[in-house]
């Protein structure tokens, strides 16, 4: 089964105005659900359908195919079923059926891989064509009539109230992932196009409508669970001090200097190596030593003494054929934060400045130095693993 995940990200936004680009964790909203779409392993392909050439190139490097929106399916009137239909229209054009289809929203900036890949797994059984994400709800859902008085929609008011455990359980839509059959999806030019299954998920589930939203977003994006690695990773990037070091430095009275690194690090690097088949790299803002010390003895390529990273970290990748989505980046501190945020999967250690931390995607449990980069090749073995 083929699957496409169609994300619309308009420029034009009156509640919250260019909201689809603007950064919640270090990423714009439209790239953070590109990169959700990416991580799933159900998405053969990613689109965005855009009118906005800024949200065009910020996905494009994020990685997604882009589809020119016309103006007249880009109005505050224009559906999403709309989009849907016309991005389906287009990749028929190019020849490659689609048998199912994910609809993303920019909007809900928790959505995560396995969100949907359980939305697509749902599709055919018990006969459904469709499955969309949704979140428990007991809350107490109230009406008025005309006369003011108000009464209970999902509930007798005018009963002894039972208590939660007590009630049959109801679902909110998070808004955040619609999974379809696409030929269903088509027929009836719905996206609860036949029998619909709900995907129940924990949460956080918010839609980003205004700037409270935003607000409450971007104070949930501190305590929101590590993402999940990408299966399309090819390479992985390391700043040195405070990511191979705990970024303390021994200078003895010649003005020489020593680091401290960890041996669990290094055989977890080598397992990397011999286990995936990602490409690695040192890039590191100081020309030092024992850096390239380091780099020999693990027998990994080493870039040093760059001040503007980003520059040098794109002509390695096109070296390497590596698209910047296909690139994991593992920074600490304030001049890593452009590499990171151009890459498709940032992680920063346990210790690392707030500011790197706001921008992962990924932090480790470990501190830099002291295990950060073991843990992570571990869980890189386990995701990659050849």
């Amino acid at each position: 089964m083929r699957c496409v995940a169609i994300i619309p990200a308009r420029g034009g936004s009156k509640g919250l105005p260019r909201k689809n680009l603007m950064s919640l964790g270090g990423a714009p909203l439209v790239v953070r659900t590109v990169r959700a779409a990416l991580a799933a392993k159900r998405v053969d392909a990613v689109y965005v359908s855009t009118d906005d050439p800024a949200i065009a190139a910020a996905a494009s490097d994020a990685g997604a195919e882009i589809i020119d929106r016309p103006a007249e399916i880009a109005t505050d009137q224009a559906s999403s079923e709309s989009v849907l239909m016309h991005a389906l229209d287009l990749i028929a054009a190019e020849g490659d059926p689609v048998d199912a289809l994910v609809f993303l929203q920019c909007t809900s900036p928790f959505t995560t891989p396995d969100e949907i890949d359980a939305c697509i797994d749902a599709l055919g059984r018990d006969g459904a064509s469709c499955a969309f994400t949704a979140i428990e709800d007991h809350g107490f859902l109230w009406g008025v009539s005309e006369d003011g008085s108000a009464f209970g929609v999902n509930h007798d008011h005018t009963a002894s109230r039972r208590r939660r455990q007590d009630r049959a359980p109801e679902y909110r839509e998070t808004g955040a992932v619609y999974a379809m059959d696409a030929a269903a999806f088509q027929a009836a030019g719905s996206r609860f196009c036949g029998k619909a299954v709900i995907v129940p998920v924990a949460g956080p589930a918010i839609e980003i409508d205004d700037a409270r939203d935003m607000a409450v977003a971007e104070a949930l994006a501190g305590t929101a669970p590590r993402a999940a690695i990408p299966a399309n990773l090819k390479a992985l990037i390391m700043d040195f001090d405070g990511v191979f070091t705990d970024d303390r430095v021994l200078v003895d009275e010649t003005g020489r200097e020593a680091v401290f690194a960890s041996r669990s690090d290094g055989m977890g690097l080598n397992r990397l190596q011999k286990m995936t088949d990602l490409k690695l790299l040192i890039l590191s803002k100081e020309p030092n030593p024992v850096v390239s010390a380091r780099a020999r003895k693990l027998k990994i390529e080493a870039i040093q003494g760059i001040d503007d990273k980003l520059p040098e970290l794109d002509r390695w990748l096109a070296r390497h054929g590596v698209s910047r989505a296909e690139a994991a980046y593992i920074g600490n501190d304030v001049n890593d934060l452009e590499c990171m945020s151009a890459v498709g999967f940032p992680i920063a250690p346990g210790d690392a400045r707030p500011e790197a931390l706001r921008v992962a995607a990924y932090v480790t449990k470990a501190e830099g130095g002291r295990g950060a980069l073991r843990e992570l090749c571990e869980a890189l073995i386990v995701a990659l693993r050849r």
